[in-house]
């Protein structure tokens, strides 16, 4: 992407963070040309990237589970703008998104769901287990909710260097019924760790929606057990995301520890690639597609910043090179050699219960 993300992450003031239970006055912040730019072109980008890829497991060149997310790319593109480079970012099986938007290429990505050697996770992993180390992705993780208490661990490693970097520990609304939550916010809390809790809550654990598994409707209440400053905000908007977000990540910063966001968000296509979605009518996904951030944001480049048709169209044409880059790239890598079947289970490289 031609737009430098260093560039984009523009930082911006805001106002000071509230409890949930206090009124927040959420300060609309004046973002530039740049910055809707550098939104449009990473969330189109997911978007392409993720279409590419439900066409290939169509075609069965991508094997197993797959979950796609499409329909939620403001989430990430909001975070990005909001956070700094060193930050960590940690998430669920839904991670294609996240893990491209924090600096994981198409390319290895794309080379990972096909299972190739030259993947992210040396083909191993698959669609749930992207991993980035060098770019702060701290990978998907298929056991729903471990990645809650390993992102404070993440966290708690941060404040353990004296570094100011946080830790994004993003879960599904399903995740949020976990005890993990619950002993992992008590010990943030405790501990003051610069960790932000991000539920992207897209209605649906699988194809339960939240009304069906708790009386708890506004997942942000949760945090008030442990008096954790607390938010809900729109995941279909860049702007909201990104001010949810950099208020909580200044707090943490200063040292006044964790706060639980509550992104809304949507998902336009099933919890998998299996998933044939009856539990949820035509219309409503086609209310949700009316409040696409994508087209918002296009419409706001041409309209208030005066971007052309053809600069969009510039753009968008990078984007579908960028895609079909990666699949020429999984296509022609090689398979993992019979002799990485063992590696990479344990630390310990001598690990004497490994039999060969």
């Amino acid at each position: 992407m031609e737009i430098q993300i260093a560039e984009a992450r523009s930082k911006f003031a805001t106002d000071p963070y509230l409890c949930h239970s206090k009124k927040i006055t959420h300060v609309a912040t004046k973002f530039t040309k740049e910055t809707y730019l550098y939104w449009y072109e990473l969330m189109l980008l997911l978007r392409r990237f993720e279409e590419k890829a439900g066409q290939l497991y169509g075609m069965q060149k991508i094997r197993g589970f797959c979950h796609l997310y499409i329909g939620q790319e403001a989430v990430a593109a909001g975070a990005m703008t909001a956070t700094r480079p060193d930050d960590k970012f940690i998430t669920a099986y839904r991670d294609h998104g996240l893990a491209i938007a924090k600096g994981v290429s198409a390319k290895s990505c794309m080379a990972e769901l096909y299972g190739k050697a030259t993947g992210c996770a040396k083909g191993k992993g698959g669609s749930m287990h992207f991993f980035g180390v060098d770019v702060g992705f701290f990978g998907g993780h298929g056991i729903v909710g471990a990645q809650i208490g390993t992102g404070a661990g993440l966290a708690f490693a941060e404040k353990y260097r004296g570094t100011d970097n946080v830790c994004l520990a993003y879960f599904g609304d399903g995740a949020a019924r976990q005890g993990m939550l619950h002993e992992t916010f008590n010990l943030a809390m405790l501990w003051k760790l610069p960790v932000i809790f991000i539920c992207e809550n897209n209605n649906y654990a699988m194809g339960t929606s939240v009304e069906r598994t708790s009386n708890v409707i506004d997942i942000y209440k949760l945090a008030d057990a442990y008096e954790m400053p607390a938010d809900s905000v729109d995941g279909m908007s860049p702007e909201a995301v990104h001010e949810g977000i950099i208020r909580a990540v200044n707090r943490a910063r200063q040292g006044d520890g964790p706060t639980l966001i509550e992104i809304k968000t949507y998902r336009y296509k099933g919890h998998s690639m299996s998933d044939p979605q009856k539990y949820r009518s035509k219309e409503e996904v086609e209310e949700y597609k009316e409040r696409d951030p994508i087209e918002y944001c296009k419409k706001t480049l041409l309209d208030k910043f005066g971007v052309t048709a053809a600069e969009i169209e510039v753009i968008d044409e990078r984007v579908r090179v960028e895609v079909e880059e990666s699949v020429r790239f999984a296509e022609e890598s090689p398979w993992p050699d019979e002799s990485e079947l063992l590696k990479d289970v344990y630390v310990q490289e001598d690990y004497p219960f490994i039999v060969d």
